[in-house]
């Protein structure tokens, strides 16, 4: 879950250069590192609440990313950016990160990095219903028919499966979490901070984090660090190391490399590696129907984020 990346210049296709090509490696590390995040994610969960997982997370890859650019000489921020910085956390780290981590104990890890890729098709139904922003547009409804259909086709196939107690609920967290990522998409769309997004995005961490901690405690999903196992600290260090700081370092190199609309091809292809990790790793269902379904739900999602960019 990624910054607003509109204001990038994606008219030039930079030339092939060394720098394009680490930055097309980098672009298949940051796949492979957030695809696998979530089945990481799934281990983890299995020895620790999801939200106490994810305010470990946040709280120290937020610490790592505040340190670095303090050393850096950014200021502090002013108070209007901190009040800003808290409606951006609240909707992007604790009601989007926070509660797709918690959902991801009962739902499979592929079934939630692909319900996370449908945040393109909540925001023109957000759109639609705040701003009376209708896509005037065939491809875009179109490709969110298809995303809509691929998902339910996923669903589908899913429901002849045995699930542990919880599926249905794990279900409407992924989709909630879906949706405020959606809002805080267009909330950063809308009004900028004016400061470093990787800067702002430590600080949302951060202080996301205190508020995880604040719903694990008071929800009672919160365990003594004492009875943590080690199998779960080795997820928790490789989702601060490998899945929040390697991957937005890759990723800032990136954006920097490669034209926007490239770079952004990687949220395309976290679920497809996600479902694949997931079946070879935890043994999850991964059939003919669920990869055509994925399929269409991948295409559907790209024409709907094509369409709504252009527009």
């Amino acid at each position: 879950m990624e910054t607003n990346k509109n204001n990038l210049n994606t008219s030039v296709i930079p030339s092939a250069s060394p720098n394009n090509t680490k930055a097309y490696l980098a672009l298949g590390m940051i796949s492979v590192f957030w695809g696998s995040t979530w089945v990481v994610s799934k281990i983890g969960v299995q020895g620790v609440p999801g939200l106490q997982l994810s305010y470990i997370r946040q709280f120290c890859a937020g610490l790592i990313f505040l340190t670095y650019f303090k050393i850096k000489g950014e200021k502090w921020p002013t108070f209007p950016q901190l009040r800003w910085l808290l409606v951006l956390s609240l909707f992007m780290i604790v009601f989007a990160n926070g509660i797709a981590t918690w959902s991801i104990k009962y739902i499979p890890s592929g079934m939630a990095a692909l319900i996370g890729t449908l945040f393109p098709l909540c925001v023109v139904i957000i759109e639609m219903i705040w701003f009376k922003n209708n896509p005037n547009n065939s491809i875009t409804v179109i490709g969110m028919i298809m995303g809509i259909a691929g998902l339910s086709l996923v669903f589908y196939q899913n429901a002849f499966t045995s699930h542990p107690d919880g599926y249905v609920f794990g279900v409407v967290l992924s989709l909630l979490s879906t949706l405020s990522w959606s809002i805080g998409t267009l909330l950063v769309a809308r009004k900028q901070l004016q400061m470093n997004p990787y800067y702002a995005m430590g600080w949302q961490m951060f202080i996301g984090s205190f508020l995880i901690f604040g719903m694990a405690v008071v929800s009672g999903n919160n365990i003594s660090l004492a009875d943590i196992p080690a199998k779960t600290w080795i997820a928790v260090s490789y989702l601060i190391l490998i899945g929040s700081v390697a991957a937005f370092v890759g990723l800032i190199y990136t954006m920097k490399n490669l034209p926007a609309a490239i770079a952004s091809l990687y949220g395309y292809f976290n679920p497809i590696i996600a479902l694949m990790i997931g079946a070879v790793v935890l043994g999850e269902q991964l059939t003919f129907t669920i990869i055509i379904g994925s399929i269409i739900t991948l295409v559907g999602v790209y024409i709907v984020n094509r369409s709504f960019k252009r527009k």
